[in-house]
């Protein structure tokens, strides 16, 4: 049992990690923005490398942190039931949201993308504007892929906390309910 939650806690603290350091983005994103907005229309210039820049930026938040955004519980729920559920129901959905609907899902974007990012990857494929943009749109779209594999990494920690709570081996599923995030 402790190594269950061991594994889940070490899920947990990676897609942390990943989304707090990737969260500096967004500041990111607004900075470079704003400097596109203000080149374009004070100095009449224009950046295609910066705005692809946002682009890509807003890609990585978007799909790396939905891990991130699954261990604050941050992803939308059917709260029909889930919001009026014990605990010991909440994990009960949890657990059979997660194999009927999340890891499919999870499963079903990866084997889609990795033939389109093998394909990208097998050109070196680059920006539609040439020269002029970011020349990596094979990295791009091997977020995809990426993007799947972690939030599948967390659906694993959501349902063994979820197990655990079940079995009576925590005495919370590891997280706080609502939006509060981890328990020590």
């Amino acid at each position: 049992m402790n190594r269950l939650k061991a594994i889940a806690t070490a899920i947990d603290l990676i897609n942390d990690w990943i989304g707090r350091v990737l969260s500096w983005l967004t500041l990111g994103m607004v900075l470079v923005t704003f400097a596109v907005v203000l080149m374009r229309y004070v100095f009449g210039i224009g950046s295609t490398l910066a705005q692809e820049s946002v682009v890509y930026m807003h890609a990585i938040v978007f799909l790396i942190c939905a891990g991130y955004a699954l261990v604050y519980n941050g992803h939308v729920r059917c709260d029909i039931f889930y919001g009026a559920a014990s605990p010991r129901a909440r994990a009960i959905i949890d657990i059979i949201g997660t194999f009927v609907f999340l890891i499919p899902t999870c499963v079903l974007t990866a084997w889609v993308a990795w033939p389109y990012a093998a394909a990208s990857w097998a050109v070196l494929e680059g920006s539609q504007e040439g020269r002029m943009g970011i020349p990596a749109v094979y990295l791009l779209k091997s977020l995809i892929v990426l993007f799947a594999g972690l939030l599948a990494l967390q659906a694993v920690s959501l349902v063994l906390q979820s197990a655990l709570f079940l079995a009576g081996a925590t005495s919370s599923r590891g997280r706080v309910d609502g939006d509060q995030g981890l328990r020590a």
